[in-house]
């Protein structure tokens, strides 16, 4: 990436327990904290209302439960027990 990108959009290394779900919510997560701050910066600017960045900040937290969700992240894995097995 170049300089401008960099700046903008910074990204940290990966740090928890590798596994491709864990990856993608972090880049997830890490891009969700970027928006929040450009929203906080918005509003605190006068550039967005209160009540449009509330707004915002709660759509961009629906998406990411909803990545969480989708990506087993924080789930159970499933078992060997005796429900699964066939009879």
């Amino acid at each position: 990436m170049n300089d401008r990108e960099d700046f903008l959009h910074p990204r940290s290394r990966f740090y928890g327990d590798f596994t491709p779900e864990n990856l993608a919510f972090n880049a997830n997560l890490q891009e969700f904290a970027q928006k929040i701050t450009y929203i906080c910066s918005l509003e605190t600017g006068g550039k967005i209302s209160a009540e449009k960045a509330y707004k915002d900040i709660k759509a961009l937290w629906k998406e990411l439960k909803s990545s969480k969700k989708n990506l087993g992240i924080g789930q159970k894995p499933p078992s060997n027990g005796e429900e699964n097995s066939p009879q």
